[in-house]
């Protein structure tokens, strides 16, 4: 690793800067070290406490490693993916194989397979065409086989089938006709299944003996769909743990007596909703749980683990995570997350009380000058309160931090979903831009999940209104408060967050200086059209709540809320950041917004991905893409950037439109 002053002088030549920004003294860090694969990841134990698994680059794409608990070092890799990153990964009960998911492309079809740690011999346990599995179920109890769910059948609907480990059988248990989802018990028994109903919320039903009730035994309305369901059985069978808003707000964790019926509370917040629960491998029963509001915090429940969770906290400065645990309970994976520096895996040993490092996900950005990030609350106009998350430029706020010496050009970066969260922690994309001069504000405007049912239906119907409204009243905190001016504020996101983008330059057309919209939708009633056969289960959801392209006053609603029948009113400049192959956002959306902007010669680029789907899997790709954006960014806001290089040629990216108006994108794709 180069020394940081090497590192200051190295780069002091290797950035660009546009005129009136703000000087930045920190070393700027390359996108690959933000951007690139990550030395080692997903750290996950054997269930016999045997092996460590991992996922790390292979000839420079990612794929799963195993190794010896005892030799940590003397890692193998199993698989051998050429071109698409393996994500996830988990264990098969047996310890014997590593079962993945993947698609092609960024098809989201995702197929499984299996991996033996011993021969490396790699089986297809899925293979299928425009198949996506589901994972219903897997014990430890039973050794031999798993549960999933496949819509080969009928595209909509998963139909329950046992997966044999042995040799890859496939056993249809159920045939599913209108449920959305299933949940089994530790014998991998099926108990429970869910169905959407008519008021938007969700119908849960029993299951004996394979065959589903008539009638079911609980239910939900829309205001709850978010934010009530179950969680899982004890190993026993007897209790049945819920996450559970009805009757409150905030989602509280509560036990069932399955017997009885009778329900009771187990933990509770009225800050937000319960986030996680650890619950012990043998017993299954729930031993720790985690509220996030600001920040994510732990509370023990069973003192057998609270002596740990103390002992990790007191050890490990930051957010820790429990990430595996070995059958037997004697060994952790634990990760810390200490915001402003990458985050690290840690092999805790619960006997003998010690902490042994495995690794760190990006040692390459170790003692380089990362920022800090301020959890904030920002009150919106209507008196809601958005838990956001603020980061500055490194040795930008020398007197109170926090708060910038002298306002700074910021980027808005408005999540996905809409129904997800940000949250404290390590974040490239805060990062990268913060060392490029940038403030950096992500907002969790209405509509975002964790801050209880009253704050997700207040989202609703409030596409392009409300929330929008949010984003804008984070834009005047940020102004009111010496962070940023109003002239030097960019808006940028992915999926909702890219839709925000567009509804920002097209609906408050002064507010922004340019923006950045990755896979966005730019009309409503086309999304909805388009969704995937197999969210058909939550379909009703979307309608609910974002309107119903079935009737006209629903069409009436999602137009009003498109930024396509508003693109003559963009003033300001715009990138935009496709997949070819996304199904969630297809790619007719970007084509159809840039489209109407060069009909009306209003400047906008557009990169695209032939091989990406909802979102930039490949690092090449993002990097390519990132390279691009901060070109943008430095033109129209102000801030320094790395020269793209040859990011773009080492990508897929085509740039169909609008290449002329990005400094440093190679006349080839011009």
């Amino acid at each position: 690793m180069k020394s940081l002053l090497f590192a200051a002088i190295a780069c002091a030549a290797a950035f660009t800067t546009a005129a009136g920004a703000v000087e930045v003294k920190a070393p700027l860090i390359e996108r690959q070290k933000l951007f690139g694969n990550p030395t080692k990841a997903f750290g996950r134990l054997s269930p016999d406490g045997k092996w460590l698994a991992f996922i790390a680059p292979r000839d420079g794409v990612l794929n799963i490693f195993v190794a010896p608990i005892n030799a940590p070092d003397a890692a193998k890799p199993l698989t051998t993916e050429k071109t698409r990153p393996i994500r996830s990964y988990f264990w098969a009960p047996d310890s014997k194989t590593i079962l993945f998911v993947n698609d092609k492309g960024g098809d989201e079809n995702f197929l499984l397979y299996g991996v033996d740690i011993t021969t490396g011999a790699q089986k297809t346990l899925t293979p299928f065409e425009k198949t996506r599995v589901q994972v219903i179920g897997v014990s430890n109890q039973v050794k031999d086989h798993i549960l999933i769910g496949l819509n080969n059948r009928d595209p909509k609907w998963h139909d329950v089938y046992a997966l044999s480990l042995k040799d890859g059988a496939l056993t249809k248990v159920l045939e599913n006709n209108g449920y959305a989802g299933f949940l089994a018990d530790d014998t991998l028994t099926l108990r429970g299944a869910s169905r959407p109903n008519a008021a938007g919320g969700t119908d849960f039903f029993r299951i004996k003996d394979n065959k589903i009730d008539d009638k079911p035994f609980a239910s939900t309305g829309l205001e709850d769909a978010f934010t009530t369901s179950p969680a899982g059985f004890t190993t026993d069978g007897k209790t049945l743990y819920w996450i559970d808003s009805r009757g409150r707000d905030k989602a509280a964790l509560m036990a069932q007596d399955v017997a009885t019926g009778a329900m009771s509370v187990v933990a509770a917040s009225d800050k937000a909703d319960i986030g996680s629960a650890l619950a012990n491998p043998k017993t299954g029963k729930v031993e720790a749980y985690s509220v996030d509001y600001l920040k994510n915090e732990w509370t023990a429940i069973d003192p057998a683990v609270k002596g740990d969770l103390e002992f990790l906290q007191k050890n490990l400065k930051g957010d820790v995570q429990v990430s595996s645990r070995t059958y037997d309970d004697d060994l952790w994976t634990v990760g810390v997350d200490p915001v402003s520096a990458p985050p690290a895996v840690y092999l805790y040993d619960r006997k003998a009380k010690t902490l042994k490092k495995l690794w760190v996900s990006r040692p390459e950005l170790e003692g380089l000058p990362l920022s800090a990030m301020h959890p904030v609350e920002i009150k919106t106009r209507d008196g809601l309160t958005e838990v956001s998350y603020l980061t500055l430029p490194a040795g930008s706020d020398t007197k109170t931090a926090g708060v910038p010496d002298k306002p700074l050009p910021m980027v808005l970066v408005v999540h996905g979903g809409p129904w997800s969260r940000d949250g404290y922690g390590f974040n490239s994309y805060h990062q990268w831009l913060a060392n490029r001069g940038y403030a950096v504000l992500s907002v969790n405007y209405r509509g975002s999940t964790g801050f209880g049912k009253k704050y997700i239906e207040a989202a609703n119907l409030q596409w392009g209104l409300k929330m929008h409204d949010d984003l804008i009243d984070a834009v005047d905190w940020a102004i009111k408060n010496g962070i940023t001016t109003k002239d030097k504020v960019a808006i940028m996101g992915g999926s909702y967050g890219g839709y925000a983008t567009l509804a920002g330059l097209t609906f408050t057309p002064d507010t922004f200086a340019c923006g950045v919209d990755i896979v966005g939708p730019s009309n409503l009633n086309t999304l909805l059209k388009t969704i995937p056969a197999y969210w058909e289960p939550i379909k009703l959801q979307f309608y609910k709540r974002m309107g119903d392209p079935t009737t006209p006053e629903g069409q009436k609603i999602l137009n009003a809320a498109s930024p396509l029948f508003k693109a003559d009113a963009i003033k300001k400049p715009l990138l935009i950041g496709q997949g070819a192959n996304d199904p969630r956002v297809n790619q007719a959306e970007s084509d159809q917004i840039v489209k109407a902007m060069a009909d009306k010669k209003i400047p906008v680029t557009y990169v695209l991905f032939p091989d990406e789907g909802h979102g930039f899997a490949r690092p090449a790709n993002n990097i390519a893409f990132n390279a691009v954006a901060e070109q943008f960014l430095a033109k129209n806001l102000g801030g320094r950037a790395e020269p793209i290089g040859d990011a773009v040629k080492q990508s897929t990216a085509k740039v169909p439109h609008g290449a002329e108006f990005v400094p440093g994108v190679p006349e080839a794709l011009k």
